[in-house]
């Protein structure tokens, strides 16, 4: 826990110093961890070579076992390997001309993200059992262990380490954004949206989300994180796609992107069945994600009480 906590406190020290260096970091860490992913790829073609790898683990079903509920369930974990591209947009107006760039920067990137890890999930299977895998606090350590080339595992897992502090970094620059949007707009304490002088960055919403990180951290362990950031996000999904329903009635003037009608439709339905199927299976985690928002609403409330008398 102290480790993470420490990652917490350098990530904040780097979003304080701005967007630009934040990107610059950003982009570096991704090169390294797009480079442990092709890794694994290159481990699964290397056993299909030798003749080590057997593909049909990729189709297998535990005997008695729905292959929709399963389908379902695997959707729902790995829905938080996605977790990002939501938050994106809150640096698409920081972009020249974002209704043409940032659609086709979105959907380009989540193609070559879900070819990557197709890709990967079908070598981890293909390579490891799938108990060695479901048993393992590391999968993808596992491939490199148990695969034909001869990786130093040290070197991996720095680069699996470099991987989960990159998410972080970006969760954190866009969770202090969105507070200081939410605080110019008066939804939040005013207190949030004041930036450095010289870097003209959001210093108190970010020692904010900071707090909120590590007292998360301080009590719940990575899995129940995870599963807790996929049920807010799958709700947060489900408002956001009716809402762009409704909001397509509305006219405006100026060129921007609309989905098509079934889209957002299709998308409502998939977070609420995903989100059914998250709760059902850890009762626990809603609850969790529900004092959150309560905690969320509070301050809300009290930030509405303040402005009230401010106005009296």
């Amino acid at each position: 826990m102290l480790v993470a906590v420490l990652f917490i406190v350098v990530v904040a020290a780097i979003n304080l110093r701005g967007i630009a260096e934040s990107v610059r970091v950003n982009v570096i860490l991704t090169i390294i961890e797009v480079a442990g992913l092709a890794l694994i790829v290159v481990i699964g073609i290397a056993a299909l070579g030798q003749g080590d790898a057997e593909f049909g683990r990729n189709f297998e079903f535990k005997e008695g076992e729905s292959v929709v509920f399963a389908i379902v369930g695997g959707a729902s974990l790995a829905f938080y390997a996605l977790i990002g591209f939501e938050d994106s947009v809150n640096v698409a107006e920081e972009t020249r001309d974002p209704s043409r760039v940032f659609p086709r920067a979105l959907f380009g990137a989540l193609a070559i993200a879900g070819v990557i890890y197709l890709l990967v999930t079908l070598t981890a299977s293909m390579v490891v059992p799938t108990a060695d895998l479901s048993g393992s606090d590391g999968p993808l350590l596992e491939v490199v262990r148990q695969g034909p080339l001869d990786v130093p595992l040290k070197l991996f897992s720095g680069i699996a380490l470099l991987a989960v502090a990159n998410g972080a970094l970006i969760n954190m620059i866009m969770a202090s954004r969105l507070v200081y949007g939410m605080a110019r707009r008066g939804i939040v304490p005013r207190a949030f949206e004041r930036v450095l002088p010289s870097r003209r960055t959001p210093h108190l919403a970010i020692a904010f989300t900071t707090l909120i990180a590590v007292l998360l951290i301080s009590t719940g362990d990575l899995a129940t994180l995870a599963d807790t950031t996929v049920v807010l996000l799958l709700a947060v999904f489900t408002v956001v796609n009716v809402t762009a329903l409704v909001l397509r009635r509305d006219r405006v003037d100026h060129e921007h992107f609309t989905a098509p009608s079934a889209m957002p439709a299709l998308g409502a339905l998939v977070s609420v069945a995903l989100l059914t199927d998250t709760l059902i299976d850890d009762p626990s985690v809603g609850l969790r994600a529900a004092l959150l928002l309560a905690a969320g609403a509070a301050l809300y409330l009290i930030n509405r009480l303040v402005l009230a008398r401010e106005a009296r």
